[in-house]
């Protein structure tokens, strides 16, 4: 027995001894073309093992016996995995295929962060639009992201759109395509509807909420969205994408690669018509777009000529429904006529309406605008460490918003008084256009070096804008003096922004890295000319913004991650802030983020919290201009306190469940109005359209691979549409349920696939509203000397249940 014992003992330290051996493990880097690759990164799963390419190509290393994940990395090329078991000295080779999206995505890499970044985001790719994309515009698709409120003018997602981010509004909202500037440099605001079916285009974007990192033209100021187009395609392909549904909204897709021709060329494009008659009555919609891109790589170079534009012409929805009308009230209704004196063929209008009317008549009560961008992008890859990139834009936008409008004075647009029978006339009916006109030049340099601890980029930003406003009478119901298309009135603004900055990160250790990023940023905005009002607007504003940002990003294991972060960010005002207020003042905010990220296999759970201290920040009053836009005002002190929750559970292979929510606390720290003839202070009162509760959800089936099934949920709770925190003012919360079916078909000949895709909207016809605007005045119609204060509503009602089904060939 004890010699027995003594066998097996010997025997155990054998077989222990072998298992610890290391062998080595060696072999070279290739390209396609069989040349080495300098400066790859080899390394195992689950070892401690990296390794780095010589100039050769070669590495080498040693590993116990055993089976091992082993991965081939270098800037520029596709990783590589091979499955080995380590037995003896094993010689392993990789051959690495160039990576064209990584090349792209360097376009954009001065101004987007990194998974583990201390900045709170969310990542949209090319798959993820896909599924709904069948005619709704870019910011209904991102509706169920994070602390997202979207809306509809038209009711049902397409034509004149809105997100809010936080409860800050879309001027606060930072938008870039390929790193250039898309805000509107003198509104601040984004139109995507001059850019129909753009997320056919989209190749990646990210959302960064709070101040995010430095970006160019105006900063984000609650939100960034960072978009991509199309990467460059290796293999020629096409497609054929149609949808259809309620409403009569249609769209129609056209898209085409030729792949690498000569491995280093590539023309791709796309041609697109999205139509609606909307939701709400005569809420047409008739977009055109188009997206074409040359481009040209190599090894170290990639030069891009995109080309991308569109023209609009949609029905105007933005007049609102009174309340009274959408809840079916007949009296109320008929109050209100009376309370706003409407003429009789308004009251018949309102009369014969259901929760769908639209205030507008006149058949071409429509926004015609066409734009066109033009961009030149080039990245050149000089080492391993070194990278530099160039862009230049050129935008041109041009049309106009016609308008049938009765009983205007003669002096409005310059006509003198006419005697007819007798009589002096001095109005007349008429139909009038306000024009914008206007180009759009940037441009953009940046500098990036990265080594192993640290990741540095560098630039500049130049951007002028110059945009003409006029109003021109194309028919009078009594001509007088004029003659079609005399100008009433004719401006223009001039804006140059200029900035430069600097950001790094910094890898302390492998779980510690810093992140600093300074921007400064000058601006100058100055205006001429009579404005739609018919006043003099001369404004000549010069401001210099300084923007630091820093942050910490804590890798506790290989499942949490930890940051924080700080940033500010100063913001000017908009052309139409400056009409209100010629005395308004630029604003700024102190943002903090403190966050938590945990991800396992089945499990990806995110936690932030966020305070967003603002000094003059210029919250929407709820009033909207003569044009539909909201108008702004400075509000003193006020803050954003919130916790951002979000998770995706894997319950098993084929369901997840994928909720999120925001709770928050959204405050003016002092407010002061004029209500019955005398100031009132209301003390703190909520910031106009921030909800305290924004919650999404999505269940996601998929009982084959090429079938996906998702009922997607979401809830926004009470706002208040100023901020007054008045009744009349309140948009009550509403919980709607959207179904999303896609199935793929892989046929062996003629497609490379066939996607076909179905999306029910408010799949239980909940009647709700998701926006709305108000305002108040002094009632002087029936006592000059009055001071009671009236307030009133209008309300954008969303659809009831619709549906769009679609279908997209690929070959």
């Amino acid at each position: 027995m004890k010699n027995l014992f003594l066998f097996l003992t010997l025997l155990v330290l054998t077989v222990s001894a072998k298992a610890q051996q290391q062998f080595k493990i060696s072999g070279t880097v290739f390209d396609e073309s069989g040349n080495s690759l300098v400066g790859a990164t080899i390394n195992v799963k689950g070892d401690n093992l990296q390794e780095i390419s010589d100039f050769n190509g070669f590495y080498s290393g040693t590993l116990p016996q055993g089976k091992y994940q082993i991965f081939a990395s270098v800037i520029g090329f596709e990783q590589k995995m091979q499955l080995i078991e380590i037995t003896g000295n094993t010689i392993v080779d990789f051959y690495l295929t160039k990576e064209i999206t990584k090349l792209d995505e360097v376009l954009i890499q001065s101004i987007r962060v990194k998974d583990d970044a201390p900045i709170t985001h969310s990542n949209v790719t090319k798959e993820d639009l896909e599924k709904r994309n069948l005619g709704q515009d870019i910011p209904i698709l991102l509706n169920y992201l994070p602390s997202v409120v979207t809306t509809s003018d038209a009711g049902a997602g397409v034509g004149y759109t809105g997100i809010r981010v936080r409860g800050v509004s879309a001027q606060s909202t930072n938008i870039t395509i390929n790193g250039i500037p898309y805000n509107d440099s003198e509104s601040l605001g984004t139109f995507w509807v001059n850019l129909g079916d753009f997320s056919s285009s989209v190749e990646s974007l990210q959302l960064q909420r709070g101040v995010g990192t430095s970006t160019n033209g105006s900063g984000a100021f609650g939100a960034s969205i960072n978009v991509l187009t199309d990467a460059i395609a290796k293999e020629a392909n096409g497609e054929i994408s149609n949808s259809f549904g309620s409403y009569n909204t249609r769209k129609h897709t056209i898209k085409y690669s030729t792949g690498l021709l000569n491995d280093h060329f590539e023309i791709s494009g796309r041609l697109s018509q999205i139509n609606s008659d909307g939701y709400i009555d005569r809420a047409t919609s008739d977009l055109k777009s188009y997206f074409l891109q040359g481009a040209y790589v190599d090894d170290n170079t990639l030069i891009k000529a995109v080309t991308f534009g569109g023209h609009e012409v949609t029905y105007q929805a933005w007049y609102g429904t009174p309340l009274a009308r959408i809840n079916g009230d007949q009296a109320g209704v008929q109050t209100f006529i009376d309370d706003n004196y409407l003429s009789e063929a308004e009251a018949e209008n309102l009369l014969n309406s259901d929760r769908r009317y639209n205030y507008y008549t006149y058949d071409n009560e429509v926004d015609n605008y066409k734009q066109d961008h033009y961009q030149l992008h080039w990245n050149e890859k000089i080492n391993n460490n070194w990278s530099t990139n160039l862009g230049l834009n050129y935008t041109y936008g041009r049309g106009y918003f016609e308008q049938y409008k009765e009983d205007e004075d003669f002096s409005t647009y310059g006509f003198g008084e006419i005697i007819i029978g007798g009589e002096t006339i001095n109005e007349t009916d008429v139909i009038r256009r306000r024009w914008l006109d206007n180009d759009f030049y940037v441009l953009n340099a940046n500098v990036n070096y990265k080594d192993d601890a640290i990741n540095l980029s560098t630039g500049l930003f130049y951007s002028s804008y110059h945009g003409d406003h006029f109003g021109e009478v194309i028919w009078s119901e009594y001509a007088s003096n004029s003659s079609i298309r005399d100008r009433y009135y004719e401006g223009n603004g001039d804006k140059y922004d200029f900035s430069v900055f600097a950001k790094a990160t910094y890898q302390l250790n492998d779980k510690l890295s810093l992140f600093g990023d300074l921007q400064f940023r000058s601006v100058n905005y100055d205006t001429s000319g009579i404005s739609s009002d018919l006043v003099l607007f001369e404004i000549d504003k010069s401001y210099g913004f300084f923007n630091p940002k820093a942050g910490l990003s804590y890798n506790l294991n290989d499942n949490n991650n930890f940051y924080f972060s700080y940033a500010r960010a100063n913001r000017e005002a908009s052309r139409s802030d400056f009409e209100s207020n010629p005395d308004i003042k630029p604003e700024q905010l102190n943002d903090f983020e403190l966050g938590w990220r945990h991800k396992t296999d089945n499990l990806i759970f995110n936690a932030n919290a966020y305070y967003m201290l603002y000094n003059e920040q210029l919250v929407l009053t709820g009033a909207i201009d003569d044009v539909g836009s909201f108008v702004r005002d400075n509000s003193g002190k006020s803050s954003r306190l919130g916790l951002e929750l979000e998770a995706v559970v894997k319950i098993s292979d084929q369901f997840s469940v994928q909720p999120n929510v925001t709770l928050s606390s959204n405050k003016n720290h002092e407010t002061i109005i004029s209500r019955d003839g005398a100031f009132v202070d209301l003390g703190k009162t909520n910031i106009s359209f921030s909800p305290d509760v924004v919650a999404s959800n999505a269940f996601v089936y998929k009982p084959i691979k090429s079938l996906q099934l998702s009922l997607l949920s979401k809830y926004v709770g009470e706002q208040f549409m100023g901020n007054t925190d008045t009744d009349a003012s309140r948009l009550e919360s509403y919980f709607v349920n959207d179904f999303n079916v896609t199935y793929e078909i892989k046929p062996n000949k003629i497609f490379k696939s066939i996607l076909l895709s179905g999306l029910v909207n408010n799949i239980f016809g909940e009647e709700y509203i998701s926006n709305g605007y108000y305002y108040t005045y002094d009632d002087t119609w029936s006592d000059p000397n009055a001071t009671t204060t009236i307030e009133g509503a209008g309300y954008y009602p969303q659809a009831t249940t619709n549906f769009l089904v679609g279908a997209t060939l690929k070959f």
